[in-house]
């Protein structure tokens, strides 16, 4: 792809991947070919920071989980009230690497 194109990509989506993997993100989609653009323009990420506060609101009933698609972590918080209270909390640490991960797993599936 041009680099203006990747740049641009780049910048207007680096909250939704973790810091340390944007250069790799920037080279591999360099030497992707422009036929990819469209679909990877239109592709829609996940923001750590809305999940990060749904979490806080509503973690206790699994909607962070249900929201980045982790769907048997998302019932087992509904059945146990976030995993006895728990399970809520440490999502409050670990959920924006989950969706993180998670908007990292997407792209790649788009470049493949």
């Amino acid at each position: 792809m041009e680099a203006q194109k990747v740049d641009m990509f780049v910048m207007t989506n680096s909250k939704f991947f973790e810091s340390n993997q944007i250069y790799n993100i920037r080279e591999r989609l360099i030497e992707t070919d422009d036929s990819k653009w469209a679909i990877l323009s239109a592709t829609q990420f996940k923001d750590p920071t809305t999940i990060l506060i749904v979490s806080l609101l509503a973690g206790s009933l699994g909607i962070d989980r249900f929201m980045i698609g982790d769907t048997g972590i998302g019932i087992a918080k509904l059945l146990t009230c976030g995993g006895f209270g728990i399970g809520a909390i440490i999502d409050w640490f670990m959920i924006m690497g989950a969706t993180r991960a998670k908007n990292q797993a997407k792209l790649e599936q788009v470049l493949i």
